[in-house]
């Protein structure tokens, strides 16, 4: 049964329902804006107090029966009040759970900023974030400041809600609408790549529902208790009770986990490093992201298997593999175990040119590994008929390079992913040396060109042009051969470089969560432009 309330908060009377046990987990679930209101949302409160939550929905200022107008209403005011309702009545502990519908989204994520560790799991759903400066701004009647920012094209991209929800690790849904006409598709990927950052992450589709997902789940008894039940998995362990559970069979009697830090540099997958009570650790890779989730099985199961090749190989030092669940059987995502190499990962400017000769090496040696079965044949990340790039002469120039079949070459084991972010180093200056390759989950075959040209890409965002304009000759001077020339070796490293554009930015995240906070898009967008001239001038 839920019971109404009201509450007198900075002069408006808010009204609202609870209901549940409130011993345990407590679910607050917010209307989106417009003509939203608890009203609709009830069903769903109820479903969180059936699956033994206590459950609280309320009616923002100007909205349902609380008190107030809309045009006086604010972000900022809709945080306040969501805090106001729930010490009232969640008190000061225990765990949260957050469900937030359209503008509710924002709300939710300021939410996370308040409780911090307490929130143990989100829905948000078809929601929207806001730039920075819109908080403060009185909603007013659609034609004021607030509006103004809102409808300025891209202004979301400066929400500080992304920083929130990608440093959140509970258990996170995002339901999604197969139509949307309120919510940006771009500010729906943008959230879900922030939310598959750090949260055990899943999407939720719902292919015949439209923006107002309050009214879908009121109507669509199915979706709404599945939607629940998503929210609520592994509630305990913040989402990730399968997964624990799998780790703490496979590392077997006497070894079990003191400690999870997540790693950072990773871009496609979540990495976390498992502290041991016996001092040792191992590393988690979890595919949660929906693309990669998708393809996880053939990429883990590809690396299990190089991982196993490389146990025994001279020359290159790969992690040992432990286990796999590479479809996710009995996981909360595919997930892969292997052991922890010594080293750390290096993208700063020290030791510069020691560290690119010691990479250029330890290429040469992947390229000399002899496998008893050649992997997959190579794949271009961007086909060269879907590159993308920002335009003009040079660009097309560019493209025009890879209007053509690809060049035959001599084929090679390939790490395929191979750049500073994959390698670990230990020591500085004379005592610098390699301790393992990492990400073997791209391993193809296909010409040395192409591991080369991924490499010298990275360099040349990195640290600047020149040096990835000269990795070939560090390469070649450490042994490197089969390199091919002239027009041949231009399509392979612009084969690479033209999957940066048009916003090589993105590419760059875990570079700048390892401290590289000056590779901002105009440093990258510039770097990877005279890098794409001087191959052209070098080897066109």
């Amino acid at each position: 049964m839920l019971l109404g309330f009201t509450l007198d908060h900075d002069g408006e009377r808010l009204s609202g329902v609870h209901g549940g046990d409130r011993a345990g987990v407590t679910a607050v679930v917010l209307h989106g804006a417009g003509t939203g209101s608890a009203e609709r949302l009830l069903p769903l409160v109820r479903e969180f107090v059936d699956h033994g939550c206590h459950g609280i929905a309320f009616d923002f200022s100007g909205h349902g029966r609380s008190t107030g107008t809309l045009d006086e209403s604010s972000l900022r005011r809709r945080f306040e009040q969501a805090v106001a309702v729930i010490d009232a009545c969640a008190g000061a502990g225990g765990p949260l759970v957050l469900v937030g519908f359209s503008m509710s989204g924002q709300t939710v994520a300021d939410l996370v900023r308040h409780y911090g560790d307490r929130v143990a799991a989100l829905g948000l759903c078809a929601p929207a974030v806001y730039a920075a400066e819109a908080w403060d701004l009185p909603f007013e009647d659609g034609n004021g400041r607030f509006s103004g920012i809102i409808r300025r094209p891209e202004s979301w991209r400066e929400a500080p809600a992304f920083e929130v929800l990608r440093a959140y690790e509970g258990r996170a849904v995002l339901a999604v609408p197969g139509t949307d006409t309120v919510i940006p598709g771009a500010v729906t990927a943008s959230v879900q790549d922030a939310l598959a950052t750090r949260a055990q992450y899943t999407r939720f589709d719902l292919p015949d529902a439209e923006h107002r997902l309050g009214l879908w789940f009121r109507d669509n008894g199915g979706d709404r208790r599945e939607f629940v039940e998503a929210v609520l998995t592994g509630l305990g362990d913040r989402g990730w009770s399968a997964t624990r559970t799998w780790v703490a069979e496979r590392l077997g009697a006497g070894r079990t986990v003191t400690g999870t830090r997540l790693l950072h540099g990773g871009w496609s997958s979540q990495m976390r490093r498992l502290a041991l009570d016996d001092g040792t650790a191992v590393v988690q890779r979890t595919f949660v992201e929906p693309f990669f989730r998708r393809h996880a099985p053939g990429l883990l199961a590809r690396e299990a298997s190089v991982l196993a090749l490389l146990a025994g190989q001279e020359g290159v030092t790969a992690p040992g593999l432990v286990a796999v669940d590479a479809t996710a059987e009995h996981c909360d995502h595919p997930t892969l175990l292997m052991s922890a190499l010594p080293g750390r990962v290096r993208v700063d400017e020290g030791d510069l040119d020691r560290r690119l000769d010691l990479l250029a090496a330890q290429l040469v040696r992947v390229h000399g590994v002899v496998p008893a079965k050649r992997p997959r044949i190579y794949q271009a990340w961007t086909p060269p008929d879907r590159v993308r790039t920002p335009g003009g002469p040079l660009w097309e120039r560019a493209v025009d390079v890879l209007r053509r079949d690809p060049p035959p070459y001599e084929g090679r084991f390939l790490h395929r992913d191979f750049h500073p972010g994959n390698v670990l180093f230990t020591g500085t200056g004379p005592e610098l040396r390699v301790t393992g390759v990492v990400d073997w989950v791209e391993t193809s075959w296909g010409p040395a060109d192409l591991d080369v040209a991924h490499c010298s890409t990275a360099l040349a965002l990195l640290h600047g042009p020149a040096y990835g304009l000269e990795f070939r000759e560090r390469y070649e001077a450490h042994g490197g051969r089969g390199l091919a020339d002239g027009p041949d070796h231009l399509y392979w490293r612009l084969l690479d470089a033209l999957h940066y554009c048009p916003d090589a930015a993105k590419l760059a995240g875990p570079w700048r969560d390892l401290g590289r906070d000056d590779l901002t898009s105009e440093v990258l967008a510039a770097r990877l432009e005279a890098y794409v001239d001087g191959l052209l001038r070098r080897h066109g």
